[in-house]
């Protein structure tokens, strides 16, 4: 990354003797979607607020727009938007009135704001129920008039703290939506804090995974599949449970591991995809009635609890 829009260099945080973020640095470029992962208590919501100036840090430094966060806070947040996993709106005001006072609090015209404001009650589905009380909006309408609050300013770069935590499938399905148009389309640099991976997965082109403070891995899925193992997993489905001869034939060939055996259905580990075809012709010259083979890669879930596992004997 020549020239990212936010690079952490080896940044602490310390509250009396509890370091809750320890020499983390990582960079995130510009339009990319970042996740960051890791379980409650690892420094994800502190780290979120270094990034924005809201804490300043013990030793380190972090940049956004090529400005050091911790003498330009102002300036950083009012280019950031931030959606906290409880979703910060006034239940008695109107999803109107509350778009206007964030947009006021930002600083946009008041010729401008009301233009602003429905523009992003149309683009979260929220114009029908624009002037009714946020309270009794559901909690996924709630959440989509959040991320329409921390968008009211166009900023370039948004920090996501669990968007779709608590919603069901649909409107959690819209949010990701969202997620989607604004990286993709608009260009919109977002840093994804979430539980959620398989989210994670499909949303983000990098993740960073913390544990205590302290980064455990960071990288794209399959760079973080490849450093963490050296085989390809590969199901094979057979007709009927495979005979001996197929278990022997496996054995024999180098670079195969069985994983997992089901009465019809193995699991392997191999060294690489191009000796799939002699995997199969040997299973079948063997005896067995292959009905499918699914050469798979590693999920974002795999990864993590692997990293964390491993994580844990030096952390």
């Amino acid at each position: 990354m020549a020239n990212p829009l936010i690079q952490v260099e080896n940044i602490t945080r310390s509250f009396g003797n509890i370091t809750a973020i320890d020499r983390v640095s990582f960079m995130v470029d510009e339009g990319e979607v970042f996740g960051l992962l890791g379980p409650n208590g690892a420094g994800k919501t502190t780290l979120v607020r270094l990034l924005n100036g809201v804490l300043a840090p013990t030793s380190g430094r972090s940049f956004l727009f090529g400005r050091d966060v911790a003498e330009n806070g102002a300036y950083v947040r009012s280019r950031t938007g931030v959606l906290t996993e409880t979703p910060s709106v006034y239940e008695r005001l109107t999803a109107r009135k509350n778009l206007h006072f964030f947009g006021r609090m930002y600083g946009i015209p008041e010729a401008d704001l009301r233009e602003k404001t429905d523009h992003m009650l149309a683009v979260f589905d929220l114009a029908d129920r624009g002037d009714e009380p946020v309270g009794g909006f559901s909690k996924g309408m709630k959440q989509r008039l959040a991320l329409a609050r921390a968008l009211i300013h166009d900023p370039p770069v948004i920090f996501l703290d669990e968007p779709t935590a608590g919603l069901d499938p649909e409107a959690a399905r819209q949010v990701d939506g969202i997620i989607k148009e604004l990286a993709g389309t608009e260009g919109r640099t977002i840093v994804l804090c979430t539980h959620n991976l398989n989210e994670a997965e499909h949303l983000s082109s990098r993740v960073v995974m913390l544990n205590r403070g302290r980064i455990l891995a960071t990288g794209s899925i399959q760079d973080l599949a490849d450093m963490l193992w050296k085989a390809v997993p590969l199901e094979i489905e057979f007709l009927t449970p495979p005979p001996p001869g197929v278990f022997a034939a496996l054995h024999a060939m180098e670079g195969i591991s069985l994983v997992s055996q089901e009465p019809t259905r193995l699991i392997l580990r191999i060294v690489e995809k191009r000796i799939i075809p002699a995997v199969i012709a040997s299973v079948t010259q063997n005896g067995g009635q292959v009905i499918r083979v699914t050469p798979r890669e590693y999920s974002l879930e795999e990864i993590y609890f692997e990293v964390q596992e491993r994580g844990r004997t030096t952390v």
